[in-house]
């Protein structure tokens, strides 16, 4: 599989101190938050991680790619909503691995239309485009 050539249109540009355990910002300031493990990892869980963000960019990302093809096919997905979960988890090579699940909800179509719209998302958007092949993603339509 070759590398995708893009023409950049944007480039998102944030830091992280600390790591999982410190702060993690945005150079235009619009992101600013603390991380920390989760609970269930050990951590205080007092703050995001790096999970729920990845869920929270892939989430809103693949709604917009919904509403891109929606206005292409003319169809109907106000009310619709993207829920991504993230897991993180061992690998088998004893690094760390993440797979997604995407909940999709579009209440003002029929089922047809449904797939066929979260198919066709799931080829325009980034983030589909960028795991494809690389990790688990299951797409589910609620």
């Amino acid at each position: 599989m070759s590398i995708q050539a893009i023409d950049v249109k944007y480039t998102a540009v944030a830091t992280a101190e600390n790591g999982r355990d410190g702060r993690v910002a945005s150079d235009d300031g619009n992101l600013d938050v603390i991380v920390n493990p989760p609970k269930e990892l050990g951590g205080s869980g007092n703050g995001t991680n790096p999970e729920q963000l990845f869920a929270a960019g892939y989430g809103a990302c693949f709604q917009g790619a919904l509403g891109v093809v929606a206005r292409q096919q003319k169809a109907d997905i106000s009310g619709s909503r993207v829920t991504a979960s993230v897991g993180l988890g061992k690998n088998e090579e004893g690094g760390f691995g993440i797979e997604v699940g995407l909940a999709v909800s579009i209440p003002n179509v029929d089922a047809a239309t449904a797939q066929q719209l979260v198919e066709a998302a799931h080829q325009v958007c980034p983030y589909s485009n960028a795991t494809r092949g690389n990790i688990k993603v299951d797409i589910s339509i609620v």
